[in-house]
């Protein structure tokens, strides 16, 4: 989900808002670095034109004008990073289970002696509290 302001946003932080995402826009049409350089720059002198207006009036007036511009230039297939909202790889998280330790070759469980021990004697303490706790289970398993 996108950052939504609590407070009121002042024209600055628009204008910079704007800037941004139109510098994105250029990314997403000019695949060549020199292309989006060269438009980066062009971009950047629009917007360093225009920023010692004092009349707030037309300074939001052009604002509201570069954000018309902006939605009427937007690529059909914006680039998105991967751990974006909108990105592929938003919210994966590559955890491991736990179990995939029990079958590591014993020369790899010799690198780590501490860390094996307490991790047995944690499973250990585990099973025995599982089966104070659940006593008909233990039938179960042994039937299987």
């Amino acid at each position: 989900m996108a950052h939504l302001p609590s407070e009121l946003v002042s024209h600055s932080q628009k204008v910079c808002s704007l800037y941004k995402r139109a510098i994105r826009c250029i990314r997403d049409w000019n695949h060549k670095i020199e292309n989006y350089r060269i438009q980066a720059i062009l971009m950047r002198e629009r917007f360093d034109k225009n920023k010692d207006i004092k009349d707030m009036r037309y300074a939001t007036y052009l604002l509201q004008e570069g954000e018309k511009e902006l939605f009427s230039n937007q690529h059909y297939h914006p680039m998105t990073y991967p751990n974006s909202a909108s990105g592929g790889a938003y919210g994966r998280k590559g955890e491991t289970p736990d179990c995939v330790l029990d079958y590591w070759h014993p020369l790899e469980k010799a690198r780590y002696p501490k860390y094996f021990a307490r991790r047995e004697q944690m499973k250990n303490e585990y099973e025995k509290w599982y089966f104070e706790t659940y006593p008909d289970q233990k039938k179960t398993i042994k039937d299987h």
